[in-house]
């Protein structure tokens, strides 16, 4: 977002109040909502970040179920990627370079000598242009990514829909079109969730279940080794629901990790995770067309003021980040992330909520 100048800062305060636009100097930052009944949802084209997700619980309560700042200012220094659509390519790469077609490509170069989500100003970090917006249906988000941003090569035709679809259900479509060069792709949405609501403090005792019967481990900078290892018998098997805190004394640091879910036999989506909070009764249930899933306890949340003013501490949140593998353009065992021109690139997520 642009500085905006005093004249027009009421216009900020209409943004924060009723979701209007406000212009900066260069491009439109505005906020956006999707609503049905209770379930609504509210979006920036600031990184195409999700800002709120409110649902009711079991008593018909209604809460905001995930992790944001206070004001869109706050989302422009935001290094925890509250909500965000990131990419060029998601998650980590080891050593932020990477070869394709005989070229070495050197990145941007934001985490301890690796790339993480794009490099330091990635898709969570612009502005995005709004193509499609029907406030009971759905949000249609472009972005042209320009050949060597963050030393990713080519120009990349970018398209996100975040939609509504019968009762408490929402879907995003991501989708990345090459124009000119091969290039890696993999978009993820970092939303932080909290069944209790946003402000119910730690995630310890929500269940989940992830239908991934193994794991890609990671060195301690978090990038892969490479391999792929099964999870039965150890802290990071979930295949059977049980409260996220339940082996934590065996992962000191908590989760982070990429899952490679399990084949389930759909055509075109599997089932990837089940999450419940049990004294608001709320479910979320989550689909996908990747092969991996990303389940992160928010380890590095130490103490952001949050909305409302509420802190949020250390396992204030998941994130369940369907993806490609992290690291996959140095791993040649792991499933590609390469997009040619005239190919498309596309990722499809499906939250259900439920409440009993």
């Amino acid at each position: 977002m642009a500085k905006v100048m005093p004249q027009t800062c009421y216009l900020v305060l209409l943004v924060l109040l009723v979701g209007k636009s406000v212009y900066g100097a260069d491009q439109e930052i505005g906020t956006y909502e999707l609503k049905r009944g209770d379930f609504s949802v509210r979006i920036t084209n600031f990184g195409a970040t999700v800002l709120s997700v409110i649902l009711p619980d079991k008593n018909g309560k209604l809460d905001d179920v995930v992790l944001g700042f206070e004001t869109l200012d706050d989302y422009k220094n935001d290094s925890t990627y509250f909500g965000a659509l990131v990419g060029r390519v998601a998650n980590r790469i080891g050593g932020a370079h990477f070869s394709l077609d005989g070229v070495q490509y050197n990145l941007s170069a934001n985490d301890h000598g690796n790339t993480l989500h794009g490099g330091a100003k990635g898709f969570s970090d612009v502005i995005w242009t709004v193509q499609s917006h029907k406030p009971d249906s759905h949000l249609t988000l472009t972005y042209n990514s320009y050949d060597g941003e963050q030393g990713f090569p080519g120009n990349l035709s970018v398209m996100v829909t975040y939609l509504l679809i019968g009762t408490n259900k929402l879907a995003l479509k991501m989708e990345a079109k090459p124009l000119n060069k091969a290039t890696p792709v993999n978009l993820a949405s970092h939303t932080y969730w909290n069944l209790g609501g946003q402000n119910s403090g730690s995630i310890m005792s929500h269940t989940i279940q992830l239908l991934a019967s193994k794991i890609t481990p990671v060195n301690d900078q978090l990038i892969p080794t490479g391999q792929i290892v099964p999870v039965q018998g150890t802290p990071y098997d979930f295949l059977q629901p049980r409260e996220i805190g339940s082996e934590f004394n065996q992962l000191p640091g908590g989760y982070d990790i990429n899952y490679v879910l399990d084949n389930t036999g759909s055509a075109h989506l599997k089932k990837a995770a089940v999450v419940k909070d049990g004294k608001s009764g709320r479910k979320m249930e989550l689909w996908t067309n990747k092969p991996g899933l990303q389940f992160y306890t928010s380890n590095m949340l130490h103490d952001v003021k949050g909305k409302g003013g509420f802190i949020y501490k250390q396992h204030a949140a998941i994130a369940l980040e369907t993806q490609g593998f992290p690291d996959s353009v140095n791993h040649p065992n792991f499933p590609s992330q390469i997009v040619n021109p005239g190919e498309t690139y596309e990722h499809v997520m499906v939250y259900r909520f439920t409440a009993n």
